[in-house]
């Protein structure tokens, strides 16, 4: 006659978990780490105090605050939601793309694989379609990979392969050696690559459709300084996002590639000169 549901989490910023919090029926207690510490191992106290005291995250995790959006981050929540359509919606696509940030290696601690499906329109605006990122052996991911390129009837699979190499394009051919597939390159860091893809996100060019959570996680928390050791992943689902965006919306100015050669040449003068100075002192 009355049913309830009790709903214990860490209070992140999602768009399902504030829809619930803003209901007037919810009920909502919070609790500190430093609450329950009479219940905690003391080591344990000390290690997640270290470190997690004093940050934004330990607000989060030890806290329990509703953070909404990371300082300097490269997306906001509040740009995805107001581009945000539901399937329904989704117009007539003119290219679609699977993109792929494959994991190095395949035990309990790797990395996901960023697999990202994302079209682009006649209206020139972009729309990222689905999620399929996962943790899963070589033969895993390349298998969820070419099962969104049939499902979506993607036009090519992009995949990036600075630490692949050829080995990236084989064991996806293993699987169907039919698809169209591009390799990509990453000679610049995370973050620059990304810029170019935040700025569309704030011109409101890119459209999620539907919600895709854990991606939304990622790139609400992205910052220029991104630190993996200190987050405790690798922003996965974000390179496939960029890529995916990359191959669709962004056209490079006549010359780029000239110049990207002069700034590729510098930066390898700068490592040579660091290395001497290295070897000086």
């Amino acid at each position: 006659e009355q049913p309830r549901v009790l709903i214990t989490t860490t209070p992140k910023p999602t768009r399902l978990l504030k829809s619930i919090i803003t209901d007037p029926k919810t009920y909502i207690t919070r609790g500190r780490t430093a609450d329950n510490v009479a219940n905690l191992a003391p080591t344990f106290v000390s290690s997640i105090m270290a470190r997690y005291g004093g940050t934004r995250l330990g607000r989060q995790e030890l806290d329990a605050e509703l953070l909404e959006d990371t300082p300097g981050a490269l997306w906001k929540r509040s740009d995805i939601e107001a581009s945000r359509i539901e399937p329904a919606r989704l117009p007539l696509l003119r290219r679609v793309v699977v993109a792929i940030d494959p994991a190095v290696s395949n035990n309990e601690n790797s990395d996901e694989t960023g697999i990202v499906v994302a079209g682009r329109a006649d209206d020139g605006h972009a729309y990222v379609i689905a999620d399929y990122s996962l943790k899963a052996s070589p033969d895993g991911w390349a298998r969820e990979a070419v099962k969104a390129y049939h499902r979506h009837h993607a036009d090519r699979i992009i995949a990036e392969v600075n630490n692949g190499g050829a080995l990236v394009e084989a064991t996806v051919r293993m699987v169907d050696p039919n698809v169209s597939y591009k390799a990509v390159h990453a000679s610049r860091g995370k973050a620059v690559r990304a810029e170019p893809i935040a700025a569309l996100y704030e011109q409101h060019r890119v459209h999620h459709v539907g919600s895709h959570q854990v991606l939304e996680d990622q790139m609400s928390a992205f910052t220029s300084d991104f630190d993996r050791k200190k987050s405790g992943y690798s922003p996965d689902r974000i390179d496939a996002l960029v890529w995916a965006l990359t191959e669709l919306m962004v056209e490079n100015s006549p010359g780029w590639g000239i110049i990207e050669h002069a700034r590729l040449e510098v930066e390898k003068m700068n490592q040579c000169i660091d290395l001497n100075d290295t070897a000086r002192f």
